[in-house]
């Protein structure tokens, strides 16, 4: 501020005639004084301050002192802070009248002589730069602050969308190791029990319910194992991952199904074709799912699965006869939730509910055309 206010004063008292004259120039030096001191309540009453830099210089000029850049550093410095801080419409029009106010100071009481270039254009430009100045600092300054606002946007949407990525992941592999392990595990469960069973009774035919169960948990492990070696580092590469589970898979599945007691009877309609590898996966483990619950929860040892093919679709049917009451999916478990969020998933609808006359039904259709990505559920 010091600085400012002497450069102020060296610009007052080498303008013009006051040079010679000593005494005159404390007049304008006070003046100088003045402007510069104003400059300190700049923040909070900024027009306040333009107003007196602007007084000052105009008394300068009457007084006879040429309006130099020098003797002008006051007002140059209030209009360049008004244009850092105010709207475009203010910094104009305060521009505007300083820059009339001073030109018609020096040109009607500036000192005789001076030449009209002088007092015109050197206060007018003097006027508009630092105002000019001004307002491309506070644009410059928005776009900066746009420019970080949006980067920290795109870096917080990075970072949601990597965590929803890690959720849905996260959703799938528990989705595929219910699939795989509660549905084995329930198989072989019930295998067990039959050889058990049978043991007492027909010693042979525990034997063969035991290899039936050699070959469900020999099938478990093989699964586990392909589910969990998603989780490995890219670099593990020495077991090849098993195939993708799919309709082609059904018999085997159905086979054991049988072993542990549930008929399947599997009608088709329409004309098989290559399933993309999301919708084989889904109709497989919806399948799996609603198949494994029947033999679990259902009063009956017979289930139908119906598997209707279209152009653009896929129609899945479990049904099973039995009580009014049975209802082979649980109601505190997983497994409809699990089922509607695979369907869902490759934009699919399942229903399921009870029968009128009796058992349950589950109903799923699956367009051939999914918008999920194979990637985003080959388990």
């Amino acid at each position: 501020m010091l600085l400012l206010i002497g450069v102020s004063v060296v610009g007052t008292v080498v303008s013009g005639d006051k040079l010679m004259h000593p005494l005159a120039a404390w007049p304008g030096m006070v003046l100088s004084a003045v402007a510069g001191l104003s400059l300190l309540w700049h923040r909070s009453h900024l027009r306040s301050v333009l107003v007196v830099t602007m007084a000052c210089a105009m008394v300068e000029a009457a007084l006879g002192y040429l309006l130099n850049p020098l003797a002008m550093t006051p007002l140059i410095v209030a209009l360049y802070f008004l244009g850092t801080r105010a709207e475009r419409r203010t910094v104009r029009n305060w521009s505007v009248g300083a820059a009339l106010s001073v030109m018609v100071a020096g040109v009607l009481l500036g000192p005789s002589g001076t030449p009209l270039v002088l007092s015109t254009v050197n206060p007018m430009a003097w006027a508009f730069l630092p105002a000019a100045l001004g307002s491309y600092v506070q644009m410059r300054r928005a776009y900066v602050a746009e420019a970080h606002a949006r980067a920290e946007h795109a870096e917080r949407t990075r970072e949601e969308e990597a965590r929803y990525r890690v959720a849905q992941e996260r959703m799938r592999i528990a989705r595929d190791l219910h699939d795989v392990v509660a549905h084995h595990l329930t198989l072989a469960n019930t295998q067990a029990g039959i050889a058990s069973h049978l043991a007492r009774t027909h010693p042979e035919q525990s034997i063969e319910m035991l290899d039936n169960l050699v070959g469900e948990t020999a099938s478990a492990l093989q699964e586990l194992k392909a589910t969990v070696g998603l989780l490995r580092e890219d670099t593990d590469t020495d077991s090849p991952l098993e195939p993708v589970p799919s309709l082609d898979r059904l018999p085997e599945f159905t086979e054991s199904l049988a072993a542990a007691g549930l008929q399947v009877e599997v009608r088709v309609q329409g004309a098989p074709c290559q399933l993309p590898s999301t919708i084989g996966l889904t109709a497989f483990r919806i399948l799996q799912e609603a198949l494994t619950n029947v033999s679990k929860h259902a009063q009956t040892q017979a289930a139908c699965v119906h598997l209707t093919y279209a152009p653009d679709r896929l129609t899945l049917r479990v049904s099973n006869d039995g009580p009014r009451t049975a209802a082979p999916v649980s109601s505190t478990g997983f497994g409809l939730i699990g089922m509607r969020e695979r369907a869902q998933a490759v934009d699919g609808t399942l229903t399921a509910g009870p029968r009128p006359d009796g058992g349950f039904d589950v109903t799923c259709v699956l367009p051939l055309d999914p918008i999920g990505s194979p990637e985003s559920f080959v388990s």
